[in-house]
């Protein structure tokens, strides 16, 4: 008779999991500066109280990174990973003009790589002690067989919360409104099924340093909604530019309305050199071509909101014409 098989011998090492949670506590506790948890002991979910709101609004959100972490494995920048995790669900929170209050992530592995996922941790931590919210828990989940050997699974949620009153409201918009533009540090987590497609077939074009300059990780905007707040601006609508790009996350803000924008040249010579290899027309519904988030504000306040955050400029203004026209500023 064979012998009885261990979970370890399976693939799953519960005692490394157990000891990688001590590994990981000080990067929580980071996140946990400006707000913290309800320290109800043995809790198997975490919990936080709405204290200091009048008229609490949940808002939540959940995004990946798709296949730009396949790059990132490649070129050892595991930290960004964890950043943009972070950044893409955070920044939908801010659209809300809420406030991102906590984060859980999902990590998936053949075998736990407690050197990997620290790192990952880490680099979501930078982002969270950043805006102030709480890693507040997780799933890191060893699936042999099922997750290739070297890859990550990663999936992230942040759940955030606005006052009902003081809520984003896009239904506000009204024609003369200012669209100002907030600049991304890079084509961040969108089109890399694309970018992949263009460095595989043009494998001596683009040098490691040309990789690394479209490897940056999304940027957290966090600044810019602290920005508008700290100024006394409540805009109409804020869009976090990702999949889709400037026409299809602006399209969904105007109710038979719409704008025409001229949009400044994208100063990045490795994302200059990849656009050489895209169609006109698809490189503006896939990337976010140098602008990663935008505000609408009234005309008055255009000014003092084009100074919230660094990178702001003025793209163009609500019209009665539906749709999202863009064109390259000259």
């Amino acid at each position: 008779m064979a012998g009885k098989l261990t979970y370890k011998e399976a693939g799953v090492d519960t005692v490394k999991a157990a000891a990688l949670v001590g590994d990981i506590r000080t990067h929580v506790q980071r996140t946990q500066q400006q707000r913290q948890l309800m320290g109800s002991f043995g809790l198997f979910a975490a919990a936080y109280e709405l204290k200091g709101y009048r008229q609490p609004v949940i808002v939540t959100g959940c995004d990946g990174v798709g296949t730009k972490l396949e790059v990132q494995l490649q070129h050892d920048r595991i930290e960004d990973a964890g950043k943009d995790l972070v950044a893409m669900s955070v920044n939908d929170i801010l659209t809300t003009g809420g406030d991102p209050l906590m984060f859980l992530d999902y990590i998936g592995l053949a075998q736990l790589d407690e050197v990997r996922v620290t790192r990952l941790v880490a680099g979501m931590a930078d982002y969270l002690e950043a805006c102030g919210c709480i890693l507040a828990g997780g799933e890191t989940a060893e699936m042999p067989g099922v997750v290739p050997e070297g890859m990550v699974e990663l999936s992230g949620f942040c759940i955030g919360c606005v006052e009902k009153d003081e809520m984003v409201e896009p239904g506000t918009i009204a024609e003369g409104d200012v669209l100002l533009g907030f600049a991304s540090d890079g084509v961040h987590a969108n089109g890399w099924s694309l970018i992949r497609r263009v460095l595989a077939e043009n494998p001596g074009e683009f040098s490691d340093a040309d990789v690394h300059a479209l490897l940056p990780p999304t940027r957290l905007y966090h600044d810019v909604v602290s920005g508008l707040k700290g100024a006394g601006i409540r805009p109409k609508a804020m869009a976090h530019i990702t999949g889709g790009g400037l026409p299809e996350n602006l399209e969904r803000l105007f109710d038979g309305l719409g704008c025409a924008l001229e949009v400044p040249a994208w100063e990045n010579e490795a994302v200059q050199k990849l656009l050489r290899h895209v169609d006109d027309d698809s490189r503006w519904h896939t990337f976010n071509m140098g602008i990663g988030w935008v505000v609408i504000v009234d005309p008055a306040q255009a000014e003092a909101a084009a100074v919230a955050g660094p990178g702001g400029v003025v793209l163009g203004a609500v019209d009665a014409t539906p749709g999202v026209r863009v064109t390259p500023k000259r």
